[in-house]
């Protein structure tokens, strides 16, 4: 499975932190903490853990089940947001949500298909990030 945006940013907060600390990178530059606060990507985190366990629990699910899932993990993340989805991590969210799906077997191209929509659409009737 393709790994959580959430783990990027945790990462990434962590280097810069570190950078700091041994002065490659000054202070004020210092944004990743800003970005992704711990708060928010444990929200986020929380989130994608029942997002990944709804899905790994559908054995043979159909598409309003599929799609069930999809709203709730996107409405969920809309919650949480707090200004600081932007577009980067919009990308990756939704990147994710696709490879959950797909990791679980489901073909999501066909899925988004069968509502007249492009797979990269699939997060969209719900998104307000």
């Amino acid at each position: 499975m393709s790994e959580r945006p959430s783990t990027r940013w945790r990462r990434k907060v962590t280097e810069q932190a570190a950078a700091v600390a041994a002065g490659t990178v000054k202070h004020d530059e210092a944004t990743a903490a800003l970005l992704w606060p711990a708060g928010f990507t444990d929200a986020v985190d929380a989130v994608l853990d029942a997002y990944e366990r709804e899905i790994a629990g559908l054995p043979t699910p159909g598409d309003g089940e599929l799609w069930a899932a999809v709203e709730r993990v996107v409405t969920a993340l809309n919650e949480v947001d707090g200004g600081h989805i932007e577009t980067g991590e919009r990308e990756e969210l939704a990147e994710y949500i696709d490879a959950v799906l797909t990791g679980a077997g489901v073909d999501v191209a066909a899925l988004t298909s069968r509502r007249g929509l492009h797979r990269s659409e699939l997060t969209d009737t719900w998104r307000e990030w």
